[in-house]
Parts: structure tokens; sequence; C-alpha cells
């Protein structure tokens, strides 16, 4: 309601602005003088004369707002007044008084805008003409209860509002009061009534109502693309927004509450003249301006969705409850027609395609649950492997879980999501991604199969295996690799889970399932190899139980597993698929390892296995400190091997080993002076002194420990005088453990005899000092550190 203010309001608010900019003015010349005198010391910058200005203080309020507030504060209290009067006094007065009272207020209050817009008040007579508008409505109000008293409320409403919107669109045509805001946009708010209520008051039923309201939404989107004034459109826009969401969702109520094939009929001709409105509405937006293509977009989609719901809803009370979904897709598909009507706006066509992917992404969605059935569900044969073969293929893939409902055209769901992938998406950037897409909806079309069919168990293994062969074909192509190399190991991991029913599938499939991958490592070995690997070591340890080998023999045949990768990284060089395959050696090494705990000498013989398998892997120059390993596994097979013979003295077979292990040590560290302690005497050292360690721990006699002790401190000495790490922390470690296992028992002695609140005193005092002297342990510790360092 703002407006431009009469001349003399406007030529008072001139001179203050211009006041303000002279106060303004002077601050900033002053302000230039001083920088001037800055930059220039020996010249005299000019002082401004004469009292300075001072600015005058910012209005909060501006005076066309403070009119507006009280022209808005005054119709409205006349608005209360009128009803009051209505309302209260309306019976104090005849017919006749009546009649004059009202119509005369009412007339004087239409007539008045009209004089005060030739004086260019025009806040003024917006304000009047809002009270004359709101004065019909109480006209309205009146002549129901003096004249049509026993008329009912819902026709007599629908036609107040009929004629109230024609009389103030008529009021807002005048010539003299085009230019009032408030009568047109009033109007149409009115005209949102009389359908609705004729509807009720004909008593058409919910059908009706819903076609009210669609009707309705139509004639307000008709008047938000026709119409000029801007307060009209946007008051018709909220109304077809509005009015025809709750058409359109008390449209889908129906169809989805529809009890038969008329009733659906009846609902989705509703649904679809909501679709026609909106993709009316999207047409011509998106003919027009350019900022208008977000919202045609928008209407496009729900006109698509709208559309669909209709004739699915249809589809769905012919056909039975299981082709739902499959129906919903078709139409959903048959959107994508429309992207070859070169008639149609851009932004329409993006808008129906936008409605065919989502319609496509609900579909998947409802089909996901017998997807993840089937991928998952073999897990449970981990706890109950070769129990017995299953009947079908949906028992199989069903052991702990449930199948979902009406999950028969889920195949069907995805296969032609599939094909739209493949087919229609030409779009240079999304293409790939599509090409993915329906590469994995092919493969979960692919594994759904069998279980939806109930096929034999044997035919669903024989599918899901060559499923798993043709994904790992198409990983040879470098733009689907990632996702067929993902899909490919998810299939084949399901597969040999689901095979673990029966002794026979589960051999033979892990025997496939290793040639295959062995043959698509030629291609693909960083990714390949390992799994044929380790596929490799659960055939053995399956060939083994199908043996009914003990798991320390089957370690043995899982020992060919590390050796065929060593041999293989051998072959590999410097390719990536070389630490991969070591990797799945090694593990398959610590599986065989950990089979073989139970039994001593088997245990030893896998270890030494190991050492010779990582012994040869240390031939090769790029892995020359893998060695290291096959010494500490060759140490670990000897110690296990003399306690397995439950030798007392190990010396007598570890010094024999030490003595000359120390003397090549002593002469190759005399060679070559750079060469670590570690490598030249710890393996020598560790020989004798680890096991002596465990046979000293376990003896109940003080010469072995004794013994012991001695050597430990005549090493340790040693390698003090001469700085070398290997003797001084190999034998500090074990005098410090042998010491302890001799002093245990008056240690436990003592402990009992003081009472037992001491040790946590005595733990307390040891952290107070040491937190007291922290910092001197710090510089200690890295003291200790650098030592070390520095030795061999």
């Amino acid at each position: 309601m703002t407006h431009i203010p009469p001349p003399a309001e406007e030529l008072r608010l001139l001179d203050a602005e211009l006041w303000q900019l002279d106060a303004r003015r002077a601050q900033l010349l002053a302000r230039r003088a001083w920088l001037v005198a800055a930059l220039q010391p020996n010249w005299q910058a000019p002082q401004p004369t004469g009292p300075r200005p001072a600015a005058s203080p910012r209005p909060e309020a501006s005076a066309p707002s403070v009119q507006n507030v009280l022209l808005v504060l005054g119709g409205v209290l006349l608005t209360i007044a009128a009803m009051v009067f209505t309302l209260v006094s309306w019976g104090h007065l005849g017919i006749t008084g009546r009649t004059l009272v009202l119509g005369a207020v009412t007339m004087a209050a239409l007539a008045a805008p009209l004089p005060l817009l030739k004086r260019g008040l025009r806040s003024t007579a917006e304000s009047v003409a809002g009270l004359g508008l709101a004065l019909t409505v109480l006209d309205a109000v009146a002549l129901h209860e003096a004249v049509f008293p026993e008329t009912s409320g819902a026709p007599y409403t629908a036609v107040a509002s009929a004629l109230l919107a024609a009389l103030w669109t008529a009021y807002g045509l005048l010539p003299g009061a085009t230019d009032l805001r408030l009568p047109r946009p009033a109007a149409l708010v009115a005209a949102q009534l009389p359908l609705f209520f004729w509807a009720i008051a004909a008593d058409v039923g919910s059908y009706g109502l819903t076609a009210a309201l669609l009707v309705t939404a139509g004639f307000d989107a008709v008047v938000a693309l026709r119409t000029t004034p801007r307060s009209v459109r946007v008051v018709a826009a909220i109304g077809a927004y509005g009015v025809g969401a709750w058409g359109a969702l008390a449209a889908g109520l129906l169809t989805w509450t529809a009890s038969g094939p008329s009733a659906a009929a009846r609902a989705a001709a509703l649904l679809l003249l909501a679709s026609a409105i909106a993709l009316a509405a999207a047409w011509q937006g998106g003919r027009t301006a350019a900022r208008a293509n977000g919202q045609a977009l928008g209407l496009a989609t729900v006109s698509g969705l709208l559309a669909v719901v209709a004739l699915g809803g249809t589809a769905r009370s012919l056909l039975p409850e299981l082709w739902t979904v499959p129906a919903h897709l078709a139409f959903g598909i048959a959107l994508l027609a429309a992207l070859r009507l070169d008639r149609l706006p851009d932004a329409v066509r993006r808008g129906l395609a936008w409605a065919a992917g989502a319609v496509q992404a609900l579909s998947l969605l409802w089909a996901l649950p017998a997807v993840g059935v089937v991928v998952l569900g073999p897990l449970a044969w981990t706890s109950r492997a070769w129990t017995g073969a299953p009947s079908d293929a949906r028992s199989a893939v069903t052991v702990d879980v449930t199948w979902p409902p009406h999950a028969e055209a889920a195949p069907l769901v995805l296969a032609a999501v599939a094909a739209v992938l493949a087919l229609a998406v030409r779009d240079t950037a999304w293409r790939p991604k599509a090409t993915a897409g329906a590469l994995g909806l092919a493969w979960a079309t692919a594994i759904t199969l069998p279980a939806v069919l109930e096929l034999p168990y044997v035919a669903g293994l024989l599918i899901e295996g060559a499923t798993t062969a043709g994904i790992l074909t198409a990983a040879v192509f470098p733009r689907q690799r990632l996702t067929a190399l993902v899909l490919a190991l998810g299939t084949s991991a399901s597969l040999a889970c689901l095979a673990l029913a029966s002794q026979t599938a589960t051999i033979t499939v892990l025997s496939g399932l290793v040639a295959l991958f062995t043959a698509a490592s030629w291609r693909l070995a960083p990714f390949t190899a390992p799994t044929a690997l380790a596929y490799g070591a659960a055939l053995a340890v399956a060939i083994g139980s199908a043996a009914d080998w003990s798991p320390p023999h089957t370690a043995l045949l899982v020992l060919v597993v590390p050796a065929a990768a060593a041999l293989l990284a051998g072959r590999l060089g410097d390719s990536k698929a070389t630490v991969p395959a070591e990797a799945a050696g090694a593990t398959a090494g610590v599986l065989a390892i950990a089979l073989a705990a139970t039994d001593l000498p088997l245990l030893a013989t896998v270890l030494a296995l190991c050492g010779v398998i990582t012994a040869g892997t240390a031939i090769r120059s790029d892995r020359r400190p893998v060695g290291y390993a096959a010494a500490a596994l060759f140490l670990a097979a000897t110690w296990v091997r003399l306690a397995a013979w439950e030798v007392d003295t190990p010396e007598a077979y570890t010094l024999p080993v030490t003595i000359p292990a120390l003397l090549v040590g002593a002469l190759r560290h005399r060679r070559d002076p750079q060469t670590s302690s570690w490598t030249a005497y710890a393996p020598g050292l560790a020989a004798t002194l680890v096991p002596s360690l465990f046979a000293a721990w376990g003896d109940p006699h003080w010469t072995r420990p004794l013994l012991l002790g001695v050597a430990a401190l005549l090493v340790t000495l040693a390698g003090a005088r001469h700085h070398l790490q290997a003797p001084l922390l190999l034998g500090g470690a074990v005098l410090l453990l042998d010491t302890l296992h001799e002093l245990a028992p008056y240690i436990v002695q003592v402990t009992d005899a003081l009472p037992r609140w001491v040790p946590p005193a005595l733990a307390g005092l040891l952290l107070l000092a040491l937190g007291a002297t922290y910092e001197q342990r710090l510089r200690d510790a890295r003291r200790v550190r650098s030592i070390l360092t520095k030795m061999h």
C-alpha cells in the first residue's frame, strides 16, 4: 500500500535529505584536509569555518510506513465496528432501517475510493475499499439471517461467494477503480468457494468434492498464467498450488482405496485431470520466461507422476496384486516417449524424464529386498555346512530369512530398468553411469531368477556360477572394471556360501572358482590372483575335511597356497599383483599355522615349511628383508620340535647351532663393520637363550637358572662393552626374566605377609616419585634411546 506522498510532504523529506548530505560533505572535507596535511607537513591545510552542522537523527519509521499502519488500523477498527453492529444491533431496526443503514454505509464505503484516487490519496482509498469489501460480506450474512433464514448454509455460501466474486471483480474493473489493488485479488479468493460448497450442497460424494477442488485449481492456474497484475497472479498461484495439492491427494487416496474397476476408473479420471492441469501449466510456463523453467520442470514432474498413479491404479484393480509394481513401472517407462516430441518445451520434457526416473527408482527400491535375500541369505550355511542340499534355490537362500511377498516380479522389474538404462540414456555425461547401472541390474536379475522360479538347487549354483563368469568377462573392459569386479567378488562369495550345503557342491564350486579367477588373472591379476589364492586355501580345507583329515594334517595341504603365491610373485616381478598375491599367501600361511597349533610335531613341520617358502622368497633382491622372517620361522620350528620331543636339556641341541652361528656372525661383522648386530648375532643367541629360558621357568632346581643367568649376564656385558644392540637387549631381557622367576616365590611370600593396603600405597608412592621427576625420566629415556640407536 506504499505510494508517493503528497507534494508538501515530499518536499519536506527532500529538504531533510539535502541537509544531511551537506553535513556529511562538511565532515568529508575536514577529513580530506587532515590527510593532506599529514602527507605534506610543510603545507597548512585549510580549516573549515563556522559551526559544523550536526547530523540529524535517523527516523526509525518512514512517513509512508506510518501512514499505511494508521490506515490499516483504521480500516480494521471500522470493520470490527460494522461486524458488531450487524451481529448485535441488527435486531433493533426494522427491515427498512436495516436496508437503508447497510446499503448506505456499503455504498458510501465503495464509492469513497474513487474521489480519493483522483486526489492522489491511494493508500487511503485502498483502506476504504477494503472496508467496503468487508461490508459486502456482512451484507450477505445479514441478508441470510433476515431474508433467507431457512436456506441451508452450503448452497447459500456457494451463491453468495459467486456473487461476491463477480461484484468485486466488476468493482475492480470500473474506470475509476482500476488502480485499486485489493478488489480483484479478493474476488479471486472468494472464487475458491462456489464450486466446493455447491458440491457439498448437491451431495455428490467424495468424487464430486475432489472434482470441484481440481476444477477450482484449474481455474486458478488459468488466471495465474493469463492475468497481468502481479497481486492477482500471486493469489492465483497460491490457490492453484494449495487447492490443487488437496485435490490431487484426495484423488490419490480414492485410487488407493478403490474397491473395484469402476471406482478406480473414476479416481483415475480425477488424477488425469490433475495431471492435465499441471502439464498445461508447465507447458505454458516453459514457453514464457526463462526464470519459469524451474516451476515448469517441477509441474511436469508432478504431472507425469500423477498420470502414472492414475493408470497404475486402474491396472491394479484389474490385475493380481503381484503385477502392481510392474504395471506402474510400465507406465513410468512409457513417459520416456515424450522425450521424442520436439513440440514440447525442454523443461516439460526434462520434467517427464525425471518423473519416469522417479518411478523406476521406486520400483527398484521395491525389488531390493529380494536381491538382498539372494545375496546375503546363503551366509546362514556357514553354521550348517554339509547338512544336506536343499530342495530348490529358494529354500537355499531362505534358511534364516523370509522370502519377501510378491517378489516373483522382481526379476522383471530389474530387467526392465536395466534395458531402459542401456537403451534410453544417450547423453555423453550420463552414459557411463547408466551402463554401470544396467550391468548391476542385469547381474541382480540373473542371480534372483533361480530363487524366483524355484529352480533346483544345482541349477541355481550353475546359474550363479555363470553369472560370476559373465561379470568377470565384463571386467575386461576398462570403463566398467570396478563395478564388474565388485559384483564378481560379491557373487563368488555368495556362491561359495551357498555351496556349503553339500560336500560335493562345496568342492566342485570352490574348484571352479579357483580355475575361473586363475584364468581371469591374465588380465585382472591385481584383483583376481589373491581371490584365486583365497579360494584355493578354502578348497584345501574342504578337501582335508572331506578326507576326514585332522586340522593339523589339513594344514600341510593348505601350505600349497603359500608356495603357489611365492612362485607366482616371483614370476610377476614388479607387477601390481605381486603384493596382493604375497599378502594372500601370507594369510594362508597363518591359517596353516593356526590349524596345526594343536599338534606340536606337525606344527614344527608347518613352521619349517613356512620358513622354507619365506627363505625362497628372500632370494629375490627386492625381498631380502623377508630373510628375518625365515630365520624366525626356522627357530620357532626348532623350539616347537624340542618341545614335542619333551627334551629336558635343550642346550645339547641348541649350542651346536649357536656356536657356529656366532662364529659366522663374527666373521661377517669383521668383514663388514656396518652389519647390524641383529643380523650377525641375534639368530645364534636366540637359538639357545630362548629355549633355555622356557626350560628354566619349568625347572624346579637351581642349576639351570643360575647358569642361564650367568650366560645372560655375560652376553649383556659383551653387548655393552662392544656397543651392540642385539646382545645387550637379548641378554638383558633373558637375565631380567630369569631373575624374576627365581625371586617370584619370595615376592609372593612378602606380598602375603604385608597388609593389603601396602602394595597400593607403594604403587602410589612410585607414581608420585615418577611424576615429580617426569622431565628427568624423559631425558634419561631419550639418552638411552640415543645410545641404543648408535649401537650396531
